[in-house]
């Protein structure tokens, strides 16, 4: 028994420190935040509607479409940096298929440009 307790006393230890550190950092923040919000500070961010209106508002969906394609070009971006660290074990054929993925996104882009995907009125 003494040693079970050995052994899992500096986790017992650990985990009692880190509720008191989550605690102590949480109550101060609910003690000291200021809390008096501007017109600036619940205006539209980044969704493009106010943050307490109805949620059965209409909405634009050009943010969406404009975050979707954010996330696939910036995917593109994800698989380029492995590439680039392992492209001296790679040869040739590592490179021209990533040529082959990179003229896809490309033609996808131009897509995207010439139907007005990321034109905004």
């Amino acid at each position: 028994m003494e040693d079970l307790l050995r052994e899992y006393l500096p986790i017992l230890i650990f985990l009692g420190m880190a509720t008191a550190l989550g605690l102590i950092l949480l109550l101060s923040a609910f003690i000291l935040a200021v809390r008096n919000p501007d017109p600036e500070k619940t205006s539209a961010y980044e969704c493009g509607f106010n943050a307490f209106d109805d949620a059965r508002m209409k909405f634009d969906v050009r943010f969406y479409l404009v975050a979707i394609l954010f996330i696939i070009f910036d995917l593109e971006i994800a698989f380029l940096f492995p590439w680039a660290v392992a492209f001296g074990d790679m040869g040739m054929v590592g490179f021209w298929s990533m040529m082959v993925f990179l003229a896809v996104l490309t033609i996808g882009f131009a897509y995207e440009w010439k139907k007005g995907a990321l034109e905004w009125e």
